[in-house]
């Protein structure tokens, strides 16, 4: 069957939030650019993802245009809390390091975006079936796929990798042009997401002796909850009454006695791993998200490093595509990557210290010794408050940002 071809400036591949966030910011750049995903708009905006953002993540969101509703709703935290044998310590973000972080959900973020697609006219393809990419060493590229029966292809300038890491784009790249570092943590998170108040004001992350767990919230009337549990166990294994026993018991008796045992609206467990691919660039393609580099969620970075990454993105392709001007594009990958090795390196950190790692007493030591260091030294709070809020765009993004804003 004969292909219908069709022409546009960047095709972005995958309609989470970090595809849907190029397209808004691509869209008022005035730039032309396709979204295409896999699945379904009600699959992708069923998802449920992490809700902690940046200073820097919300002042991108206000940028596109698509912060009202975060605005009105989200939930400023100017301190996190830190729980380990019996005692918690607040490391006070907003006194320490001078900003804060806003609570608000990934949904609630993509439906926006999703909103914001729609009211602007702007092209987004769901259930793309078999999605490819063509000619990317030729600097002509070329996507295809299917829906509905028919074969697509698009031509294009550029391809923007959102996809995550399952995705196509990333493994379209020859492996020999591609290098990934990978760290796999033995065990996973079961997060169970609840309607009732968060009885807490703040996030709460607990180190026992019977594991890891995070209070959490996603509005004023939704919790968000998470234990490390193994990566044997399965969803089916822990019913609502097993997982609330179980986090009462690691966060301490003054939460729960707090605690309401709500019925579970989504119940799932995540593997957690580090990963980065480098370069995030191979001719006109270029890895944005999920599909260049995954953190644990301790640190609270995956959605913010994704913002971050299509936000240098936009404005490498706003600066060729107003004067031709390619060396936004060639400093990309440098440019995300510093911030991304970074985050790493402290969401390794976070994860390293918060966890039980089985068999490995000198890690139950080392997390004793940090753990008391960081109590008692303001100097180390401050460095954790400085990470957990996020390191400032670099100077150049910030301010083009001010100059387009």
């Amino acid at each position: 069957m004969t292909s219908r071809v069709t022409r546009t400036q960047v095709v972005i591949v995958g309609a989470g939030p970090a595809g849907l966030l190029l397209g808004q910011l691509l869209q008022r750049a005035s730039i032309d650019a396709i979204v295409l995903e896999r699945r379904s708009a009600d699959y992708v905006l069923g998802r449920i993802r992490a809700g902690v953002l940046e200073n820097g993540t919300v002042e991108v969101l206000e940028h596109a245009g698509i912060a009202a509703r975060l605005n009105a709703e989200g939930i400023r935290h100017d301190g996190v809390e830190i729980g380990f044998r019996g005692r918690r310590h607040r490391v006070a973000l907003q006194a320490l390091a001078g900003r804060s972080v806003t609570v608000y959900g990934q949904t609630e973020i993509t439906r926006d975006l999703m909103e914001a697609r729609t009211a602007g006219g702007a092209p987004s393809v769901y259930e793309a079936e078999d999605v490819a990419l063509h000619d990317i060493a030729s600097g002509t590229p070329r996507v295809t796929y299917r829906r509905g029966g028919q074969s697509h292809e698009i031509a294009c300038d550029f391809v923007a990798g959102c996809d995550g890491y399952h995705g196509v784009s990333r493994h379209s790249i020859p492996a020999d042009k591609l290098t990934t570092y990978e760290r796999v943590y033995p065990f996973g998170w079961l997060g169970v997401l609840a309607d009732v108040p968060p009885p807490w004001k703040e996030l709460i992350y607990a180190n026992s002796e019977r594991g890891f767990a995070l209070a959490s919230m996603r509005s004023a009337t939704r919790v968000r909850c998470y234990v490390q549990c193994s990566l044997e166990d399965r969803v089916e294994q822990w019913s609502d009454v097993r997982f609330w026993d179980e986090f009462r018991r690691r966060m301490g008796e003054e939460i729960a006695d707090l605690v309401v045992a709500a019925p579970s609206i989504e119940k799932s467990i995540a593997p957690l791993r580090s990963f980065v691919a480098e370069p995030l660039r191979y001719g006109p393609l270029f890895l944005a998200g999920d599909a260049a580099h995954i953190v644990p969620p301790t640190g609270a970075k995956g959605l913010n490093l994704a913002v971050s990454d299509v936000f240098y993105l936009h404005e490498a392709l706003r600066d060729f595509y107003r004067g031709r001007c390619e060396r936004a594009l060639d400093e990309y990958s440098v440019r995300c990557l510093r911030r991304i090795w970074r985050a790493e390196r402290f969401s390794w950190w976070m994860t390293r210290q918060l966890h039980q790692f089985p068999g490995d007493p000198f890690a139950k030591k080392m997390q004793q010794a940090e753990l008391e260091y960081l109590f008692e030294s303001q100097a180390a709070q401050k460095s954790m408050a400085e990470n957990y809020v996020g390191l400032p765009l670099e100077p150049g993004a910030r301010a083009n940002h001010a100059q387009v804003a």
